[in-house]
């Protein structure tokens, strides 16, 4: 079963997402299951703001005041530990995510899309890391197992792999993709949003049939 997923990595509700799925797939150990990680800017325009924490950004963003966005971020944190994360939205560090999207399409030409997911979510809502910094993206690359010098050329190339970001983003569009994460099965059955484990579960088994 091939399973699709649309995501940013700088969406909180992306990477508990992950682990809702992945714990609804290990409800199927006898069953193979392809997972390929989309490319999906929640937002194409951000630049990074020295000084400003995401508290103050998502005040801003969505005309709230501050002490609403810390509850907020306060809410999404709790849920993140309900799935065994630990989100530090303290240290978090606001920059445009497409370097990164770009450094995801080399890793999955390489069968390695799920890993840097990974590595690209713990590092921005755990380890409080700067994924707009150049030496960072270069050495999470390379901790996916990726070679320095072909993360070196994508980060300072900013064309590579740029195509594979606007084929994800655009087929999302076409598909009537408003938010993520999205999740599509075997190109029957879509689920969005960080849904329980059960929905994915119900999904799985609905294709199963």
């Amino acid at each position: 079963m091939k399973i699709e997923i649309w995501s940013d990595i700088m969406c909180p509700f992306c990477y508990i997402g992950k682990r809702l799925l992945e714990s609804a797939l290990a409800e199927f150990p006898n069953d193979e299951f392809e997972i390929e990680w989309k490319s999906f800017q929640l937002d194409p325009l951000i630049t990074s703001q020295p000084g400003k924490d995401v508290y103050a950004f998502l005040a801003e963003h969505k005309a709230i005041t501050l002490e609403q966005s810390k509850e907020m971020h306060k809410g999404v944190a709790e849920r993140a530990k309900s799935v065994g994360l630990d989100y530090n939205f303290d240290k978090a560090i606001i920059s445009n995510s497409l370097t990164a999207h770009r450094i995801i399409q080399l890793a999955k030409s390489k069968g390695l899309g799920g890993e840097m997911e990974e590595i690209f979510f713990r590092a921005y809502f755990t380890e409080g890391r700067d994924l707009g910094n150049v030496s960072t993206l270069i050495e999470l690359g390379v901790q996916c197992g990726l070679e320095n010098n072909e993360v070196q050329d994508v980060v300072e190339n900013e064309s590579l792999y740029l195509s594979n970001v606007k084929a994800d983003i655009d087929e999302a569009q076409e598909i009537g993709v408003r938010g993520v994460p999205f999740f599509v099965f075997d190109r029957k059955y879509a689920v969005s949003g960080a849904q329980p484990v059960e929905t994915f579960v119900q999904t799985i088994n609905e294709i199963k049939k």
